[in-house]
């Protein structure tokens, strides 16, 4: 597992002991998706490799304008792999965008930001290092169909798994009856579990392209999955997050079947998250342990667990960067949106896992979910995280009750904060409170950030009818 070569010397001797025959270059935008660029094998050397391989930045969403459009791709060659799904040897190599008008990291890349942000936790004396270990769920559907017209809007997915087609008459094969039901995926055995194989085909794939794989199972929803890999330093796991989405979309493709890691893609039943394991660490040593605390959790842990729901509006716009994800956040679907801490409790946003030992002791924040760019939203976590150790800021908590049984009410009387219930109060609460980031991202970034969000996202979502508002108010 791991790294498969360490240097450009490597690179060569890998890519000659594999034939390969070209050279995929991938890097991430600033909603997180990841492309790419394909070189000949021929064409690439330790020059171009040193220097950087320029592409056009204005043909990529809020980057750069047609008069400014010449950027370079950098690669980081330890991140080279080979890709399992290519006809001919193809070899991946991650890279950074870097700015050639202003001669530094491009202030947009989002790689680029997360590197800066574990620079900054270093300068400032805290910690040498950070781990996060993300838990990225997602569906596996049969068939997505979707409109989006002027006159008409909706959507059908379909899984064999769901309860709708408990009386469907297929042409191939009779009705076998055998499905999970409503948040009943918790996790029965086949053929109930009708994913056993299709998930054991990921986790296979996912060593093959150097992740750590640990277990993978049936997630609680119908037609739902999760694949447990082992954490990483904050570019690792962000590198891990999008070598992880890539697989699993592509053997869920190469089977005749489609992955999503839309947030709630079905009314009624669990949503997909990315539940974020994070410590910080010095000198070898786990600064988040604290023997004989609640949870053996340090103080500083606490002031880090404040520090994010603090900053909890503007963490979320990143953390939770689509309207879809706040679909997701509402009680009785195992999705927290109380700002509180809870040892072992899946109520509270913040759960610290039970019986870590001080190499494992952490939080884990449970209201990400994978609309996230992995690099942005580990970034703003930390940087939300830091500034709570600066400050020394107390979280509200513990709290040990079923919080999804608390009324809204209740919540108030009881003084818990809340996530945002939109993505316009996240962004709107990045614009008000954006200081604590300054340090890693810049003004310009933060200001296309909420920009895109806005223009690609909040307007065009908010200015659709829907279904439900038509048999709630078409009569009226």
């Amino acid at each position: 597992m791991g790294k498969f070569v360490n240097n450009i010397e490597e690179f060569f001797t890998y890519c000659e002991e594999n034939d390969v025959q070209f050279v995929d270059l991938r890097f991430t935008d600033i909603k997180g998706a990841w492309h790419h660029l394909t070189y000949r094998m021929s064409a690439v050397n330790a020059g171009n490799l040193e220097a950087g391989f320029p592409f056009d930045g204005s043909s990529i969403e809020a980057w750069q304008p047609i008069n400014k459009s010449d950027m370079l791709l950098k690669a980081d060659v330890d991140t080279a792999f080979l890709d399992p799904f290519t006809a001919d040897p193809t070899i991946i190599i991650i890279c950074d965008i870097f700015d050639i008008y202003k001669g530094k990291a491009y202030e947009k890349c989002p790689r680029s930001i997360a590197k800066a942000a574990l620079k900054h936790v270093g300068e400032i004396g805290i910690a040498d290092a950070a781990y996060f270990g993300p838990e990225n769920e997602f569906f596996i559907f049969d068939n997505v169909q979707f409109v989006d017209n002027i006159n008409e809007s909706g959507y059908k997915v379909d899984t064999e798994e769901g309860d709708w087609n408990s009386n469907t008459d297929y042409e191939d094969m009779y009705n076998t009856a055998h499905r999970p039901g409503t948040k009943g995926g918790y996790f029965p055995v086949q053929p109930t579990d009708s994913m056993v194989d299709l998930r054991a085909e990921m986790m296979l794939v996912l060593e093959q392209v150097g992740l750590e794989v640990i277990l993978g199972h049936h997630e609680v929803a119908q037609g739902q999955g999760e694949i447990g890999i082992v954490y990483s330093d904050i570019i690792g796991a962000s590198d891990n997050v999008q070598k992880y989405k890539y697989v699993c979309k592509m053997i869920a493709h190469l089977n005749g079947k489609t992955c999503t890691f839309m947030p709630k893609p079905l009314y009624g039943d669990n949503g997909n998250g990315m539940h974020v394991h994070q410590s910080l660490w010095k000198n070898g040593k786990n600064l988040f342990y604290k023997e004989g605390n609640y949870g053996n959790l340090s103080e500083m842990a606490l002031n880090y667990t404040g520090g994010i729901f603090k900053h909890a509006a503007a963490v979320s716009a990143f953390t939770n960067a689509s309207t879809n994800s706040y679909k997701r956040l509402v009680p009785g679907f195992e999705a927290p949106s109380i700002l509180t801490y809870s040892s072992q409790n899946r109520s509270a946003a913040c759960r610290i896992p039970y019986g870590a030992t001080e190499g494992a002791t952490r939080i884990e924040m449970r209201f990400p979910d994978s609309t996230a760019c992995p690099y942005l939203a580990f970034a703003v976590m930390m940087m939300a995280g830091l500034d709570g150790i600066k400050d020394n800021t107390i979280p509200v908590g513990p709290m040990d009750e079923d919080l999804f049984e608390l009324s809204l009410d209740e919540i108030r009387e009881k003084g818990i904060p809340q996530m945002p219930h939109t993505l316009r109060e996240a962004i709107e609460g990045l614009i008000g409170d954006n200081d604590f980031l300054k340090p890693v991202f810049t003004d310009d970034m933060i200001d296309t950030y909420q920009h895109y969000r806005f223009e690609r996202d909040i307007y065009p979502d908010e200015g659709r009818p829907t279904a439900y508002e038509f048999k709630t108010t078409y009569q009226c």
